[in-house]
């Protein structure tokens, strides 16, 4: 399935100031019986989003509409638990692209990867200025440049080089899938494959 390219984004962002969010705080496991991506971000922190009676939870920063944007901004170790791919479908289908955070489980960031969501990690003094500076001025505007590998906070000039997997990145920038990438290689996979039988 073809995803949106990826190459430069700018945005304001929502803060989510807290550390070892899990997969089932992102998304709860009753939520999991769907068979289609679609519709996942309507439950995206369900628990946090709404009380028991289903009331809004104003101080929830999801719920604050002096926040918006596509880059989310959480705090370290993001992502944990098991291993749900709906994680990664319900945080896409709420409308964010990037996720920053100082540490990701490793499973939630692979999922991200494949599934055209940007993790960007940066050190925890840079995180925890930028959850500050967000949360006094909602209006801060981040750029993230991926095919520089570069995340710059527009008002401070403030940068960072993150990683990201060079296969990854390039399926980001590109919009494709796995089996898109390799029917794109198809030919040179054809080859190398003859070559072998030589």
């Amino acid at each position: 399935m073809s995803k949106e390219k990826f190459d430069i984004l700018e945005s304001t962002c929502v803060p989510l100031p807290l550390d070892n969010v899990d997969t089932d705080q992102i998304i709860p496991a009753r939520f999991l019986s769907a068979t289609s991506r679609e519709g996942f971000g309507d439950n995206l922190f369900r628990d946090w989003r709404y009380d028991k009676s289903g009331q809004s939870v104003t101080e929830f920063a999801l719920n604050n509409p002096k926040y918006t944007g596509k880059v989310l901004v959480a705090g370290k170790n993001f992502g944990s638990g098991s291993s749900r791919e709906h994680a990664v479908w319900a945080i896409f289908d709420y409308g964010f692209r990037v996720v920053v955070s100082s540490f990701f489980a490793d499973i939630f960031k692979n999922n991200a990867l494949n599934n055209g969501l940007l993790p960007v990690v940066v050190p925890e003094k840079f995180l925890r200025d930028l959850l500050y500076l967000i949360e006094k001025k909602p209006e801060t505007i981040v750029r993230i440049d991926l095919e520089n590998q570069l995340f710059t906070v527009l008002a401070t000039a403030r940068s960072f080089t993150f990683e990201v997997n060079p296969y990854k990145k390039e399926c980001l920038l590109k919009g494709l899938d796995d089996i898109e990438y390799l029917l794109g290689i198809k030919d040179l996979i054809i080859s190398f494959e003859t070559k072998k039988r030589v």
